[in-house]
């Protein structure tokens, strides 16, 4: 699928050309990965200005952390930990996503300056799509439940089609949702695997394709199944992104950027850019 966002000041999103790298800024004292690494603006600001030089298309920017078992934190304190470090990105010019739950903070940072939001809750609050229709934005929505005893992967797709039918109710252009299934999120690690094995499967929701995201990066089940700790799993996190962009992903989310882009450059050589190929190589008569 080939789709442009047309976002603020002229910045765009272009899906479909290449896969988007989607740089993560954790801007909280407590997230899994790298919890207070990147708590101060100056901090946060040299990380930006880093995963943009390795290759990122868009900053994924959290205040707040969704890791199992992290204290959830006020609308008030999530917005006051935007208002300092949103403006110090959003001088890099490249499009910012946030990732929130919370229609508050949402409308807060669209207004000031931010592209899309990343609703790790799917839009279980619809107050949610109202927000992001009013700004005319894109959204990540994630499915984010204990699935049931039946088939992993049409849960998931009950879960796209009760979605796009609420964004339809309210009038949302649904060409703008971009879905991701939530690797990590109230899901066992089979079923995060059984999930990455089928992920082509996710690419066609009743006959039309849809665009899809993938968070994998440095996730638990990554170590549940290979034994490796959290500072050892960015290889497997990239064998992972490389493995879904063959089976259509369109943006990956991750910490490490300069590994990652790196070998989503050289997927993409493979699998979205054939024709570069053959002109490059043509094949002897």
């Amino acid at each position: 699928m080939k789709k442009i966002f047309n976002l603020n000041a002229g910045r765009q999103i272009k899906i479909g050309g290449k896969t988007l790298v989607v740089g993560i800024l954790n801007f909280t004292p407590d997230s899994f990965s790298d919890g207070g690494k990147y708590f101060s603006v100056d901090a946060a600001t040299a990380h930006v200005a880093q995963l943009i030089e390795y290759g990122a298309d868009v900053i994924d920017v959290g205040a707040e952390s969704t890791r199992p078992g992290a204290t959830p934190i006020s609308v008030e304190e999530e917005i006051a930990r935007l208002e300092k470090v949103l403006p110090a990105v959003r001088v890099f010019g490249v499009p910012i996503s946030i990732d929130t739950y919370k229609p508050e903070v949402a409308e807060y940072t669209l207004r000031t300056g931010a592209d899309m939001i990343n609703d790790v809750h799917g839009l279980e609050d619809s107050r949610m799509i109202d927000v992001v229709k009013k700004f005319n934005a894109p959204i990540i929505a994630m499915h984010n439940e204990k699935c049931s005893d039946g088939d992993i992967i049409e849960d998931i797709k009950k879960f796209f089609r009760r979605t796009l039918e609420h964004c339809v109710a309210k009038n949302f252009d649904t060409s703008k949702i971009i879905f991701d299934p939530g690797i990590g999120f109230s899901k066992t690690p089979a079923e995060d695997l059984e999930i990455m094995r089928r992920f082509d499967e996710l690419k066609t929701l009743d006959g039309k394709e849809i665009i899809l995201t993938v968070g994998v990066s440095r996730k638990s089940f990554i170590g549940r199944l290979t034994g490796f700790k959290l500072d050892q799993r960015d290889e497997a996190t990239g064998a992972l992104c490389v493995d879904a962009i063959t089976k259509g992903v369109d943006l990956v989310r991750v910490h490490n950027v300069k590994l990652v882009a790196r070998m989503c450059s050289m997927t993409d050589v493979l699998y979205r850019k054939k024709a570069r190929i053959n002109r490059l190589f043509p094949k002897r008569i």
